[in-house]
């Protein structure tokens, strides 16, 4: 009989955390702060304060709001916004505890979630029903677990896995209550196992499991050989739904060469035009699942920031986007998720800036958490000294601090 899939996974989290694993989560470390930075100004950050007074669990309502959250392709999910609130929620001082924690959480929430297939992806917010294995291994690092009790909580979490597409229906947070969640399951799975108890190993691939209730047909967990699923994950330049960016950046690319004109012709993947075929937004929301409008910013000549999905860009901007035409080219759809593509007037890119086969910069972070910081409402002392605890600090709870000040 073989071992079950949670098993073989608790012995690959219980592995040692190498340096430059750290180095790489402190730059998403960056990342999300600069994501909550910027949403700041949201009705979500509302949401939070009434919630608690504590800094990471505020801001588990605000590292997705902008949808500039960092992204695993081939998974469907954002890790960052469950992984962080999840690795700073035990406290203590130790910075590599809080990154090591961080690291075996990417790992969880991407193995498992890559196995799931586009049955699931047609109902499923996989960065919830994901999410909740994440957070149980990043609480699981902080207690110490062994590749056993990593097993149990995964178990346990993914036990009350959910979280339903339809919201998308609706001009609501339930995105961002998928992500609370998803934080508080799996840090609780985790509390629950330090004190004894059990969980089913077979939860994904058992009769009545997930696999049975959620796909068609599964594949394998992933891995990086040797290495951490840290360093596949993608970050997110744009403003927008991830489905828009390859878009964004061709139409980018045309106007840095004076060659992007109306009309303007879109082809892409199948899944872009499912959640971003929305000629006629009416909210921020909707902006940032349009197409039509993404194109349309750019062709402003915008930069696709929190601003040019605004309610007021939406209204400057319709004659633009009633020139944006938008269809399926089944060879993009043939090459997702693996690559998120797209092909606007004819240029057809197969990555997208901001994914490892064409990376951003240390720097272009740093400069996305000044434009964040700045969009909400904090100053450049602010968000130097953001880019400072994240990329050479050593105290985890002065993370927890910031937020505390940033939110209160």
């Amino acid at each position: 009989m073989s071992e079950p899939l949670l098993g073989i996974l608790g012995q690959s989290l219980a592995r040692p955390v190498g340096k430059s694993e750290r180095q790489r989560a402190r730059l998403h470390l960056l990342d999300w702060l600069a994501c909550v930075a910027g949403a700041r100004g949201t009705v979500a950050r509302q949401v939070g304060a009434k919630i608690s007074a504590s800094g990471w669990e505020q801001a588990t309502y605000l590292g997705n709001v902008l949808e500039m959250d960092d992204v695993h392709r081939a998974a469907l999910l954002h890790p960052g916004p469950v992984i962080w609130p999840s690795a700073l929620s035990m406290g203590g001082g130790n910075i590599d505890a809080t990154l090591d924690a961080a690291v075996r959480g990417y790992e969880a929430m991407i193995a498992i979630g890559a196995a799931f297939d586009a049955k699931h992806y047609a109902h499923w917010h996989p960065t919830a029903t994901m999410g909740v294995f994440g957070a149980a291994a990043a609480a699981g690092s902080l207690l110490g677990f062994s590749a056993d009790q990593y097993a149990h909580a995964l178990g346990n979490a993914g036990s009350v896995s959910g979280g339903l597409w339809h919201m998308r229906h609706d001009d609501v947070l339930t995105k961002q209550w998928h992500i609370f969640h998803a934080v508080r399951t799996g840090r609780d799975a985790s509390l629950h196992v330090q004190h004894g108890a059990t969980g089913p190993h077979g939860i994904l691939e058992g009769p009545q499991g997930l696999f049975a209730a959620m796909t068609d047909a599964p594949g394998e967990l992933a891995s990086n050989d040797q290495g951490w699923l840290i360093d596949e994950v993608s970050f997110k330049p744009f403003a927008a739904c991830r489905h828009a960016h390859p878009a964004i950046d061709a139409a980018m690319e045309l106007r840095a060469v004076g060659k992007l004109g109306a009309p303007f012709v879109v082809e892409t993947f199948s899944d872009a035009l499912t959640f971003c075929d929305r000629p006629n937004p009416k909210t921020e929301v909707e902006a940032k699942f349009s197409l039509q409008h993404a194109v349309a910013v750019v062709a402003a000549g915008r930069d696709a920031k929190p601003e040019d999905f605004t309610e007021a860009a939406i209204a400057e901007l319709s004659e633009l986007r009633a020139q944006v035409s938008v269809a399926e080219d089944p060879a993009i759809t043939a090459r997702y998720p693996e690559h998120f593509g797209a092909r606007v007037n004819g240029l057809e890119l197969v990555d997208t800036l901001g994914d490892p086969e064409r990376p951003v910069s240390e720097g272009q972070i740093i400069a996305k958490m000044h434009t964040l910081a700045e969009w909400g409402g904090l100053s450049k002392t602010h968000a130097d000294k953001a880019v400072d605890l994240a990329l050479h600090g050593d105290d985890g709870d002065a993370v927890n601090t910031m937020l505390e000040e940033w939110l209160a």
